[in-house]
């Protein structure tokens, strides 16, 4: 049987938190900026309640969005593939099939954002969206935090043929995948991207009856 007085003495903590206890002891004693490029790297110097410091490294390139387009009378949603540096990095072969997602740029809010970045990458003028989650993609490294959404299609919405900007070296491919198909995925461990499972057991919750 399980018996906590064999570990060190923990602050213990109920769920939900009681006043005052929803805030983590540890405070940022300093910060460094190590790097500054498309993303930036800072160095974080945490201090613990008995005084102890140690840093902590933060990759942090902004805020983001990503959506999962479906056709409920099709049955079909809507994904992107595209190169990706890590998975080359990792000598990883797979493709990935991804929703399509982007930065979110400036004074943009993520409902614009999803809104250009459909257009751009996958050809599509979506209309409407559903929000699922604003959620922490990395929290143990990144300070990235993504909107995700769903958003019905129909045909008459493929305005393009999507594949990204030139410019910035995509070579993006979209394709149409079966709910069906695409739940199998789910089911077998073989969606790679965490957005995109997220989103599509987001779509099998909300609409069981299209898959």
């Amino acid at each position: 049987m399980f018996n906590d007085r064999s570990f060190p003495p923990y602050r213990r903590l109920t769920w939900p938190p009681r006043a005052g206890l929803d805030r983590a002891m540890t405070e940022i004693a300093s910060t460094r900026l190590a790097y500054d490029g498309y993303i930036k790297l800072r160095v974080v110097t945490l201090r613990e309640e008995d005084g102890a410091l140690h840093d902590r490294e933060v990759e942090d390139h902004g805020r983001s969005a990503c959506v999962l387009p479906y056709d409920p009378a099709r049955r079909v949603a809507l994904m992107v593939s595209l190169p990706r540096a890590p998975l080359l990095l990792a000598r990883d072969p797979e493709t990935l099939l991804e929703a399509p997602a982007g930065m979110i740029e400036g004074d943009d809010s993520p409902d614009d954002t999803i809104l250009r970045e459909a257009r751009e990458e996958a050809g599509l003028a979506l209309k409407r969206l559903e929000p699922v989650a604003h959620v922490w993609c990395s929290p143990g490294v990144s300070a990235e935090r993504s909107h995700l959404f769903l958003a019905p299609y129909g045909l008459a919405d493929r305005v393009g043929e999507g594949g990204g900007l030139a410019e910035e070296h995509e070579n993006i491919t979209v394709v149409e995948l079966a709910l069906g198909d695409l739940w199998r995925r789910a089911e077998a461990g073989e969606i790679r991207d965490l957005k995109t499972l997220a989103l599509v057991l987001a779509l099998k919750a909300r609409r069981p009856e299209l898959f």
